[in-house]
């Protein structure tokens, strides 16, 4: 006959030996449900659901970028801002402007809008940098600018430079926000200054 104690020794060996065959499952469930029952008594008094976790709020969506040939030939002009929201001729608004050469490249600017091109957006770049003591050899590159003062689309207030040989061609979808209205005499300067070169250049 067994003892009381070898009994127990029996008894604890084999539970002992059931926990660790158990399956993995069931020893997850078995700790969840005693963190369960610990959270039902806890010091702040509170009932036994778990606080909501904060969760970092998704990143917003990059929109894709769509990089649109420049434009070749006439370009029809023409004076009508309007601020809507959308890009209209005489407007200054920022986009994102590919580089010529690496059009996977670019950089956000303040693009001139000048006119459209069915639904397209036709626009000059701007730049705060001065051409005008190297303006020999940028001309020799093809590259012609034209002075237009300072104005709101610059935060700093620096005297732009808009590019009278590249006319880009520019999804509205990718426009973000408008940064000024020029004065229909400065943009006709510019929009005459704009035709006579590409006549004269035949671009």
């Amino acid at each position: 006959m067994r003892s009381p104690t070898f009994s127990r020794l029996l008894t604890g060996a084999a539970g002992a030996l059931r926990r660790v065959l158990a399956p993995s499952d069931e020893r997850r469930g078995s700790r969840a449900a005693g963190r369960s029952g610990r959270s039902g008594h806890s010091g702040h008094g509170r009932s036994g659901t778990a606080p909501a976790r904060t969760t970092t709020p998704a990143q917003p969506t990059r929109v894709a970028r769509t990089v649109l040939p420049d434009h070749r030939g006439p370009v029809r002009t023409e004076y009508s801002p309007d601020l809507d929201g959308a890009a209209d001729p005489g407007e200054i608004v920022w986009t994102w402007v590919p580089y010529e050469e690496d059009a996977s490249q670019g950089k956000d600017r303040p693009v001139l809008v000048v006119g459209w091109d069915g639904d397209v957006v036709l626009g000059l770049m701007l730049t705060s940098k001065d051409h005008d003591r190297n303006a020999a050899r940028e001309a020799r590159k093809g590259r012609f600018w034209m002075d237009i003062g300072s104005g709101p689309w610059d935060s700093r207030r620096r005297d732009s430079e808009v590019r009278l040989d590249r006319v880009l061609r520019l999804d509205p979808d990718t426009i973000r926000r408008e940064g000024a209205v020029v004065d229909p005499a400065l943009f006709e300067s510019v929009t005459t200054a704009l035709t006579r070169l590409r006549a004269e250049r035949g671009l």
